[in-house]
């Protein structure tokens, strides 16, 4: 193998850093496999799932989304681990590389065999290489530039991220289409296929990217002292009430889309797969962002000044509040109604609203409070987060499951007490962030950087 260590030297250029493209187009296949593979799991959990024998043996609704939360919080939780030996074992490249052919694998197990153990396998091997690579890939990128076109750096994000929005977008309107008239292993294989694209992509770049080095121990007595303890102790408060989002959140991809299996998908003069509504997030969140900044936001600080803080909260219950919209669907389903989907829409805008106030608001408090030392680990762990909210919400499934596989706690009742946590979350924040308002320098920030 080529050292990594050979790539571009740092160029005194005003263009546009030539490793991009390769990084870009990494990225939105990643996104692709990633998101696509997603949208389908518990539809695939609960219709196509076999058994050694070859027989259909799909999961129950509650096991599929025990299992897909499960899934999520692996996924999110790998990060510190590659976030480490990028920073101080590997690097980057050779990081991202190496477990992007992990994830690969992964996809790829999950194509070939469609039983639990190809299902154990696939998840466990994406979760593994997608969480590893996460806090890895963006770092990257700002790696590439130097004070001569630092400039360009902008450009080269909006690029990134719109990678990502195109490639999550297509794959969830795909994936689902190719699962309903192809099945689970072509289903399965284009993300794969697109997967292996993306390394094969990344290491065509190799002789392009500038290479930062591993700190080694130095990284490591840097990263890992009473200061960065400190900081990661009072960012952890946040991050606790940031979970409790994420365990609504990421229902969009598990129960929400059982839920849309049970309405009238068509719309439109389209009758589409409950899997591909998903996609509304994508889209929304496109408008929702420059309306927010210009509108909203400046709106709500006329009458209520506006911090950070006072951001997630607020953000915490207009999640709560998508979940009432939920209920209210389970209702008229438990009285034998199929209604439209529809009314999904309204939950979807407010669900998505309150990602830009909670998710958007903590990732870039959480980079600018980090002490420099901490970027790529204050970012690891604001992902466990993530996991923790989702491990959260698998621990209910658990918990609510009766030995004979009913369930105590459904339809309106299970939104409900989620929609109640979400409420009682953002009230304990709330008292949070103005009891420790003088006395944390988080808030004094916050409020002057609002």
């Amino acid at each position: 193998m080529d050292n990594p260590g050979d790539g571009a030297a740092p160029a005194k250029t005003g263009a546009m850093p030539p490793g991009i493209p390769y990084i870009v187009g990494n990225e939105a296949a990643e996104r692709f496999n990633f998101y696509g593979m997603r949208a389908i799991l518990v539809v695939f959990m609960t219709q196509y799932l076999r058994d050694s024998s070859g027989a259909l043996a799909p999961m129950s609704e509650n096991d599929a989304n025990k299992w897909y939360h499960v899934f999520v919080a692996s996924n999110y939780f790998f990060p510190i681990f590659g976030a480490i030996l990028a920073d101080a074992v590997w690097g980057k490249f050779l990081t991202i590389f190496s477990l992007s052919i992990v994830y690969s694998i992964g996809s790829f197990a999950l194509a070939l065999n469609d039983t639990r153990l190809g299902l154990a396998m696939g998840l466990s091997l994406i979760a593994i290489g997608s969480g590893g690579i996460k806090p890895c890939v963006s770092a990257n990128v700002g790696d590439q530039f130097t004070a001569s076109n630092q400039h360009l750096i902008s450009r080269a994000f909006s690029w990134f991220y719109a990678s990502i929005n195109a490639g999550s977008f297509v794959s969830i309107m795909l994936i689902p289409w190719l699962l309903q008239h192809f099945g689970s292993k072509v289903a399965f294989a284009v993300p794969g296929v697109l997967m292996a694209a993306a390394t094969v992509i990344f290491w065509m770049g190799r002789k392009k990217f500038i290479h930062i080095p591993p700190g080694g121990k130095t990284f490591l007595r840097d990263t890992f002292n009473r200061e960065g303890f400190k900081a990661l102790g009072r960012l952890g408060i946040i991050f606790v009430f940031v979970a409790v989002f994420w365990s609504l959140w990421d229902q969009s991809g598990g129960e929400w889309v059982l839920q849309a299996t049970k309405m009238n998908l068509h719309f439109m003069g389209i009758t589409w797969l409950a899997s591909q509504i998903q996609a509304l997030n994508a889209i929304m969140i496109l408008a929702f962002i420059p309306l927010f900044q210009f509108v909203v936001y400046p709106a709500i600080s006329k009458v209520y000044p506006l911090t950070p803080l006072r951001k997630i909260g607020i953000g915490l219950v207009v999640a709560g509040s998508s979940f009432l919209v939920s209920a209210w669907i389970e209702t008229q389903i438990s009285a034998g109604l199929t209604p439209s989907i529809i009314w999904q829409f309204p939950a979807y805008a407010l669900l998505t609203a309150a990602e830009i106030m909670v998710s958007i608001t903590s990732l870039e408090f959480s980079y600018t409070q980090a002490p420099k030392s901490m970027k790529s680990i204050v970012m690891a762990v604001y992902l466990w987060s993530i996991s923790a909210g989702n491990a959260f919400t698998a621990l209910v499934h658990v918990f609510i499951q009766r030995p004979d596989g009913t369930v105590k706690l459904s339809g309106s009742s299970y939104y409900l007490f989620f929609a109640g946590l979400a409420a009682a979350s953002a009230v304990v924040f709330t008292f949070f962030a103005l009891r420790h308002k003088e006395k944390t320098h988080l808030q004094d920030e916050a409020q002057r950087t609002a």
